[in-house]
């Protein structure tokens, strides 16, 4: 998919002598024309905005080449220039038919454009050689494209549902339970990636922040019985903290997840707990979930070792599996074990 969408992607740098120029792109043989028109453009919009340089994404149209851009625009600290600020812009090119996935997931793509702008410039400040900066660029494109891979498989985890041959289940199955699952944690421990192996199996190696709550869904057979799962992947980050508060309500059972690498995403696991307990009424009898142990595949980094992990488990009466989302280990195994243990309460 990003390869038949992501057209090109260009670098323009304001010059005062000469104006908007087009520095670099990719690919090479990119048209003049097409350059300069995304160069132009892009610079040319800071002056009907009173010269104010946004903060975050923004996308123009180029209608005669029917693309569309997500540009980037950057400024620093520049003696040589008038004003002491030096501007430029990151646009990447994309089919004008294909938008809709750029217009939905503009905000997962943010941190990778801010990041490439950042190193960019760094290097202008050190001023690094052409080859450097392009060497950038070229890496914020493969950057996009994993994460558009990765958004693609997210995306056919929640309305691709001909899957799971392996089950047998046919779309007018009539589901016989249906369960909503969130799903905690710190920033960074997995849990999208974890969600993703469940739902579709596959690894996302690019970490997308979570923008507060993502749905993802999977049907599939325990025994003889038809689950569907309603996974609410909660954001971890503070600024979420009374949003994702809605977001428990109705949920019947919990994964909690914490990084076997990073021994403050362990200790935070009692907390997770303690804000699901206070915040969905229909825990406060009973809470049914799991603890995660995720990322066991890095043995030389880990932090917390089995022991203490099934003690907490136990004092918070869930049961303990651990992870690895990269190489799949006991991540499907602990959902169906989840399922189960929601099934028997049933009975």
């Amino acid at each position: 998919m990003p390869e038949e969408i992501i057209k090109a992607i260009v670098y323009t740098e304001l010059s005062e002598g000469s104006g908007p120029n087009p520095v670099l792109w990719n690919p090479i043989d990119l048209s003049e024309k097409l350059r300069m028109s995304v160069a132009i453009k892009s610079i040319t919009m800071l002056t009907t905005d009173q010269g104010v340089i946004p903060k975050s994404l923004v996308i123009l149209p180029f209608p005669s080449f029917n693309l569309k851009g997500i540009v980037k625009y950057m400024e620093r600290e520049a003696d040589t220039f008038k004003g002491g600020i030096a501007l430029s812009t990151i646009t990447l090119l994309f089919n004008e038919a294909d938008d809709l996935i750029f217009y939905k997931y503009i905000d997962y793509l943010e941190s990778a454009f801010s990041d490439s702008a950042q190193k960019i410039k760094e290097l202008k400040y050190k001023m690094a050689n052409t080859n450097d900066i392009f060497y950038e660029i070229n890496k914020l494109n493969i950057k996009i494209s994993e994460i558009l891979n990765d958004l693609q498989k997210k995306e056919k985890s929640t309305s691709d549902l001909e899957a799971f041959p392996e089950d047998d289940i046919e779309e007018e199955t009539e589901l016989t339970y249906n369960f909503k699952i969130v799903v905690c944690g710190d920033p960074g421990v997995g849990k999208t990636s974890t969600i993703l192996r469940f739902t579709d199996d596959a690894f996302t190696r690019t970490y997308i922040a979570t923008l507060g709550v993502s749905i993802s869904e999977k049907r599939f057979k325990v025994n003889n019985n038809y689950v569907y799962f309603i996974l609410w992947d909660i954001a971890g980050q503070v600024k979420y903290e009374l949003m994702r508060r809605h977001f428990y309500k109705g949920a019947e059972a919990v994964v909690l997840i914490f990084d076997l690498t990073n021994h403050k995403s362990f200790e935070s696991i009692a907390n997770w707990y303690q804000d699901l307990r206070k915040n969905n009424l229909q825990f406060k009898e009973s809470l049914i979930g799991i603890i995660l142990g995720n990322k066991e595949d890095l043995t030389n980094k880990r932090q917390i070792n089995s022991e203490e992990a099934l003690k907490l488990a136990k004092e918070l009466n869930l049961e303990y599996v651990e992870t690895s989302a990269l190489t799949g280990k006991n991540v499907e195994e602990s959902l169906f074990k989840l399922a189960k243990n929601l099934i028997d309460s049933k009975v």
